[in-house]
């Protein structure tokens, strides 16, 4: 069979050696090329996804990062369905900004968020509210700037609060990275799990400031397909999910995709189906583990 690529067999000319590609290129290339990745963290660990598959994990309690974008506003989520775990669910109800169900929503439950009966307190589990709020940002690691971008979502507790001096939640993080007239795409961003808190939390904090090459990197991986793609999708379209999730209780694992709370009490009939259920699909997880490899040498294997 002829080599259609003989052309370029023969080694790039000088002027090309040192090229990136191009965001038309990487657009044409399709999601193959490098959408669909994300870093979970659920179970307070830090999780690569490709297309919804689990390939690395980092267990240390930090991973630093340069947070290139972020969703321009805070997102909403509502599950009628239950969380097992490892598994992510199309949401039933969701907003991108908060204001008014999105077009795609398959279940809009009110015009407005504002106004709707799962943002009431109690709707959720105890005085929680059953719509729950997240944010996509967009990330590199700080060791490949010009590497993968990745999406990162986070659930409240990692967004709303004063937090403390190193450990900040991520509106409190900008505001004091913007205090001092730097943009956050100007350093390092340690992310940090916080150990105190039963459900995933993450906290944020600074570690240096990039170099001017590194920053020119930072500004232009914001602009990137993959950057925009990241904010703009949520954890479900990200991992090609289609399937909704089915009417019972669920718990907060840290992703917003992944999470849905528990209904007052209204589904009794529910029970007994995931009672019965569950034991089955976990035995048929277990035929098929999938051996995890340390996150940054999966990343090194994606240089190639």
């Amino acid at each position: 069979m002829s080599n259609d690529l003989s052309v370029l067999d023969g080694g790039l000319p000088a002027h090309l050696r040192t090229a990136e590609l191009d965001a038309t290129t990487r657009a044409l290339m399709g999601s193959g090329s490098g959408g669909g990745k994300r870093i979970s963290i659920e179970g307070g660990v830090w999780r690569l996804m490709v297309n919804g598959k689990e390939v690395a994990q980092k267990e240390e309690r930090t991973l630093n990062v340069i947070i290139v974008a972020a969703a321009p506003k805070v997102s909403r989520t509502f599950y009628t369905g239950v969380y097992k775990k490892g598994e992510v669910t199309a949401p039933t109800c969701w907003s991108a900004d908060g204001e008014a169900p999105d077009k795609s929503a398959t279940e809009p439950q009110s015009k407005a968020c504002f106004s709707c009966p799962q943002n009431v307190k109690g709707s959720g589990q105890g005085e929680s509210r059953a719509c729950r709020f997240s944010r996509r940002i967009a990330v590199v690691l700080d060791n490949d700037i010009k590497g993968d971008i990745f999406q990162i979502t986070l659930p409240s507790t990692s967004i709303f609060g004063e937090g403390e001096s190193g450990k900040w939640p991520l509106e409190m993080y900008a505001k004091m990275i913007g205090s001092k007239s730097v943009p956050i795409t100007a350093v390092v961003t340690e992310m940090r799990f916080d150990t105190a808190s039963a459900t995933p939390k993450v906290t944020f904090k600074p570690v240096r400031f990039l170099e001017t090459d590194e920053h020119a990197d930072a500004i232009k991986q914001g602009k990137a397909p993959d950057a925009i793609k990241a904010i703009t999708m949520t954890v479900a379209q990200a991992d090609n999910v289609v399937k909704s999730a089915p009417i019972a209780i669920a718990v907060d694992v840290g992703d917003a995709e992944e999470v849905a709370e528990e209904k007052p009490k209204a589904k009794p009939k529910a029970q007994p189906e995931v009672e019965v259920e569950e034991p089955v699909k976990r035995a048929s997880k277990k035929e098929e583990p999938a051996p995890k490899q340390d996150l940054s040498s999966v990343l090194d294997e994606w240089d190639d």
